[in-house]
């Protein structure tokens, strides 16, 4: 089967939000470090000092790493159903659900941090994340 790269569009859209997440992270970073006074120091535990910075500092690194952990598997199986000619629609549908997720992921953990709502957003997107998976499956081993 050719390739399908209507389901690119969606994995475009979630390198985006990853680079938008950097981009406010030091946005937000370098200013906190600055009025804190801090010299790093890079004999110091890992993430000692940033966590002196003020939570609300610290929320937006936090979901830049949450960016590059889960969504990595979102990346392989879009690539995946792509190289299968498998990537429109129901799985482009599934795959925007999930970005559309994930964003609001990041803008509630980046600006209020409720950890049962953002537990509730991640638990979702999981769940679409793991239907693209099973789809990928059964068209790789049927």
């Amino acid at each position: 089967m050719p390739p399908s790269t209507d389901i690119l569009a969606p994995v475009t859209a979630l390198l985006l939000l990853t680079c938008a997440m950097w981009a406010w992270m030091y946005i937000t970073r370098i200013p906190a470090i600055r009025k804190a006074g801090m010299e790093l120091d890079p004999s110091l535990p890992k993430g000692q000092q940033m966590a002196e910075l003020p939570a609300t500092v610290r929320w937006k690194a936090d979901n830049y790493n949450h960016l590059l952990e889960q969504p990595t598997l979102f990346y392989a199986v879009c690539l995946t159903l792509a190289l299968l000619g498998a990537g429109q629609g129901l799985n482009v549908t599934l795959a925007w659900c999930y970005v559309g997720l994930r964003v609001v992921h990041s803008l509630h953990q980046a600006l209020w941090n409720k950890i049962e709502v953002r537990f509730v957003l991640f638990a979702l997107s999981s769940l679409v994340l793991i239907a693209l998976i099973l789809r990928a499956a059964m068209l790789v081993w049927s």
